[in-house]
Parts: C-alpha cells; structure tokens; sequence
C-alpha cells in the first residue's frame, strides 16, 4: 500500500477526514455533551478568579474590612473546589472517551485487516500496518483527549479574557492585543516546522518498525549467516535518522514557547508601566491593575495551547488520512445473496479453461482444465515456478481468476459466500503457522463444535498424541509464538491434527511432509489413509514417494497440464513425470523399476 500522503504536505484540517474521526465518536453522545457542559463551567469559574483579588483589594484589604475578607475567602474556596470537580471531570470524561473511541477503532482495523485479500499482503510490510493500528492510533487518541474539546475551551477562555480586559480598561486590553500580530506571526512558522518535521518522524518510525518485524521475524537467518552486527549498524542508522528527526521538534518546541513567554513578559512590563500610571493618576485601583495582570498571564496561556494543539490536529489528520486509506482497502467478497448451502459439500472440482496471473502482464497458469471426483485422490507435480500452490489458492479464492471458471459441486466458487467456501477446505501447509496459545487451542482454532475429545481423537489418529502425553499439560500446554518450543515434525503433525478435526470435504496437504525427518514422515503416512478417507484430497509434493498411491497425478510445466494419469499410466508414457521420476530415483532403485 503506498501511502503518497507521507510524502506530500499534509493539510492542518480536513473536514472529511475530521467527519469519518466523528462518526467514532457519534455513539457517545451524552459524554460528549457532558465534558464540554464540564469545560464550560470550569471556564466560567477560572476567569471569576481574578475579580476575587480586584474586590479583595480594592474593598476589603485597602479599608480594613476582615470580615468581608474572610466572607470574600469562603467564596473563592468554594469556586476552586467547584472548579476541581469540574476540571476532573472533564479530564476523566474526555481520557475515557479517548480510550473508548480508539477501542472501537483498533477493533475496525484490525476485523478490516483480517478480510483483505493476500495480495495485500504481499505489497505492505507488516511492521507498516503495526505502525497504522498503534502508533498512528494512538495520535487519533490525542486529538479526542486532549485535542478537540480543548481548543473549543481554549476559544472560549479566550474570548472570555478578552471581554473581561475591555470591560475593565480598555486602554490595557489594546495594549495587550497589539502584539497578537506578532504571536500570529511566530505561531505560523512554528507551524510551518513542526508540520515538517512531524511528518519526517513519521516516516522514520515507520522505517523503524518495518525493520524490527523483519528482523525478529528472520532471526534464525541472521543468527546462522553472521548478520547480528551489519542489522545492527542498519538498525542504528535507521534509530538515529529518527532521532535527529525528533530533534529537530524539539528544537523547534524549545525556541517556541520561551518566545512566547518574552513577548508575555515584555506586553506585561508596558502594562504594568502604563496601569502604574493610571493607579497613579487615580483612572485605575490598585486591584484593577493586579486583576487585569492576572488576566494578560491566562491569556498567554490559551495562545501557546493552541499551537500546541494544532500539533496535535496536525498529527491526527496524517494519522487519521493513513488510517482511513487502510480501511478504505477493497476487502475479498465474503457475501453472496442467495448463495448455496455447502454444508457438506461433496467435493467435486472442476477447473475450466482457467488462466491466471498475478500482475495481469505474465501468466502463471494458461488454459488449465481437469476434473477431480467426490473422494479422489490427487496430485500435482511440477518444478518450482510451475503453478502448483496458485491452484490452491484458486480454489480458495485467495486471488480470483482472469478467465475460465472454478466449479465446486457444479456450482462457481465465485457464487459461495467465501466462509462456507473456505469451510470445506483444510489446508496443511510446508510451513506451519501455530499461534500462542495452548496445543487445543491450535488444533480447534477456536471452533466451538470441536470439543477436547474429537481434538483428543484427531491428535492421536495423526500420532501426535505420544509428544502431547509428555507435555506439561498434555493439550493445555501452552506454546510460543509460531509454536517455537516444537520440532518441525511436531508441529507439522499439529497441522495434520487441525486438518482432521474440522472434517472437511476437501483436503490440501502442499508440501506437507517435505521438511520433516524420516521417521515423522512414517508416522503421517500411516495416518493419510485415515486423514484422506471418504473425502476430495489434494496433494501437492516434489517427492514422488509420497503421491504413488493417489488416484490420479495432474503434472504441471510452466502453468499448463502437461500430463494428468495413474503413476503407472504416466511412467509408461515416458513424458514429463517419467523424467522427474528418473531424475528422483535412478540412482535408487533403476528407471526400469516403475512399481
């Protein structure tokens, strides 16, 4: 997936953007409405504060007046503990929120992710699409908690500022206005940087994480061809590259806000000096001059927050753009009105004049055509290259094809819903996927009509059961990521436990035995006629010792069937299969033995 908007100037607001971010938002309502009811009182109750020190001075402290003083103090404790009820609760309803809304977003992400097809997969890196569903989301997170409702608060503290300033000397609110130009004007090339300079980070901690997935996940290589020190110069050079980027925001941070603080300073030293001569000359009291001064401190306050929070907009709206361009990905089929019931299917396959290619300009597979029975035996055989495993994926609609048609039981597999297509299928690959979790778990992958018992009959018809006994916990022992604490021919037995627990109507074995040892190679095919019984079976293998007894072998060269017959039939023709199985077993037991 590319993501051209990484690489362009990302706008500060996007209303379509921001619109698709509220629908999230839509279903809490009522907090919604509550938090800004919360920031609305607390604003109100903040600016009362300063007209607590004109009164206190002006009529109490400067006449003597302790009892009023005392009575002036009540009141303004009773405001703070009001404004830290509000306060909290609108910090704890906005975080809650926050934490809400993203709950739902990562949820939307990741069921999205889940029904894209794999060529997705094939073109993004899976460290690109972490960075989408954590860090991405987590600034989606900060534009909800600290982001929209705050710069509403902000706007309106500071329009409160301002009408209080006019009201109380409006000579004072000009003077301390004139210098808005120039905050707006420092505000904008601080804006102008970061924006940049964000957008750089980004990029680098995307790189970073791609790089860190593929690692850990290739760690055996790197480990077996001495790589551990050139990823580490690679890791390193990617690590500071996103330092400096991230040094450069701070760079920026650190000159923004002790600017701003010097043009508070420096409007605060004019209004002292021109308020001093208005106390002198009787326009203006003594508390006047000290409320006022409090109200030019809380006026700086919401100006540097808002810089801060269009960093914090500014962010949103790239994460939320790269977010929104996933989600938008095209996810596979999965409902077909009206679609005929499998369950069972008989499976019976057909393909017919299919030809396919990945990138529409080479063919992988050209005018494929053959027809397997309710309860076949198949093979497929051929070089590397040649379209073996693109037939299974086919059938599986992993990828859909360009021309001809794919039937199931008479039916186009394009006209099944893709869950009851796939349901009849199970796929033993040369490569195992365990997931963390326990050894039932991986063998039920949580289907609920498979209980402890049929996984319990399923791992031992497969000869699993003799390693599972001395376990810890038998089938509750729980396994590591990828089933790492297992040999490969344990968990290549787990796959054939899975496959025969969820009994389906088609059975793929791709390469299933072709990385295991001799002897758990023995114990499989003592389980095959068990695991391929009364059921439509498909083995794809480059071992011929292990397809002589199917019913039928389909011998693919360069996408096209070049042979399809018995082992004997195709011996006997001294074509394609003849010549791999010379090449196979000459040195073994002679071309002329052809049992």
């Amino acid at each position: 997936m590319a993501d051209p908007f990484e690489e362009n100037a990302i706008k500060s607001y996007d209303h379509v953007l921001m619109k698709r971010l509220l629908l999230f938002a839509k279903p809490y309502f009522k907090q919604w409405t509550f938090a800004i009811f919360t920031l609305f009182i607390a604003s109100l109750l903040e600016l009362s504060l300063p007209k607590f020190t004109q009164v206190g001075i002006d009529e109490y402290i400067s006449t003597g007046n302790l009892s009023g003083l005392s009575h002036l103090i009540g009141w303004f404790f009773l405001v703070l503990l009001g404004l830290f009820i509000s306060q909290f609760w609108q910090t704890y309803t906005m975080d809650w929120l926050g934490q809400k809304i993203m709950f739902d977003l990562r949820r939307a992400v990741f069921g999205h992710i889940q029904h894209l097809p794999l060529k997705f997969f094939n073109k993004n890196p899976v460290g690109k699409l972490m960075t989408r569903v954590t860090s991405d989301i987590e600034s989606l997170n900060e534009l909800f908690t600290s982001g929209l409702v705050a710069i509403f608060g902000d706007i309106l503290t500071l329009v409160g500022i301002v009408i209080i300033m006019l009201i109380l000397n409006w000579k004072l609110a000009l003077l301390t206005l004139v210098v808005l130009p120039l905050l707006f004007i420092v505000s904008i090339l601080f804006k102008i940087k970061v924006r940049d300079a964000f957008r750089l980070v980004r990029q680098r901690i995307a790189a970073i994480n791609t790089y860190l997935q593929e690692n850990i996940s290739g760690m055996v290589v790197s480990q077996l061809f001495n790589r551990e020190e050139k990823n580490f110069i690679k890791f390193d050079s990617l690590n500071r590259d996103h330092l400096q980027a991230f040094l450069k925001t701070i760079f920026y941070f650190a000159l923004f806000f002790p600017l701003t603080g010097f043009i508070s300073a420096v409007t605060t030293a004019f209004i002292l000096w021109y308020g001093g001569v208005q106390v002198i000359a009787g326009a203006l009291t003594f508390g006047g001059i000290v409320a006022f001064l409090q109200y030019v401190f809380m006026f700086y306050r919401p100006i540097r927050d808002l810089s801060e929070k269009y960093n914090i907009l500014q962010a949103a709206m790239a994460a939320s753009e790269r977010v929104f361009h996933l989600l938008d990905e095209s996810i596979e089929e999965d409902y077909v009105p009206g679609a005929p019931n499998l369950h069972p299917a008989s499976g019976k396959i057909e393909f017919r004049d299919v030809w396919f290619a990945y990138n529409d300009e080479t063919w992988i597979l050209k005018n494929v055509n053959f027809t397997i029975n309710p309860g076949e035996n198949i093979a497929i055989v051929g070089a590397t290259g040649s379209g073996k495993t693109t037939l299974i994926n086919l059938l599986g609609r992993f990828y859909d094809i360009q021309k001809g048609a794919i039937y199931l039981d008479g039916k186009n597999v394009r006209d099944y819903a893709l869950d009851d297509l796939r349901g009849q299928m199970s796929l033993v690959l040369q490569d195992v996927f365990l997931f963390a979790g326990t050894i039932a778990e991986n063998i039920s992958l949580g289907n609920k009509k498979i209980d402890t018992e049929k996984i319990a009959e399923a791992a031992r018809l497969v000869n699993a059961m003799d390693f599972i006994e001395e376990m810890p916990q038998n089938l509750d022992t729980e396994l590591n990521e990828r089933g790492s604490m297992l040999s490969v021919g344990q968990r290549q037995l787990l796959a054939f436990a899975r496959a025969l627990a969820h009994d389906p109507a088609i059975l793929i074995l791709d390469e299933a035995t072709s990385n295991i040892d001799t002897e758990t190679e023995r114990l499989i095919q003592s389980a095959l006629e068990e695991l391929m019984a009364n059921r439509t079976s498909i083995i794809i293998a480059h071992r011929l010792s292990t397809i002589q007894h199917v019913d039928k072998i389909i011998v693919l060269h360069h996408g096209e069937i070049r042979e399809i017959g018995s082992h004997q039939e195709l011996l006997k023709m001294e074509g394609l299969y003849y010549k791999l199985y010379q090449l196979q077993f000459a040195n073994q037991d002679g071309v002329g033995n052809r049992a």
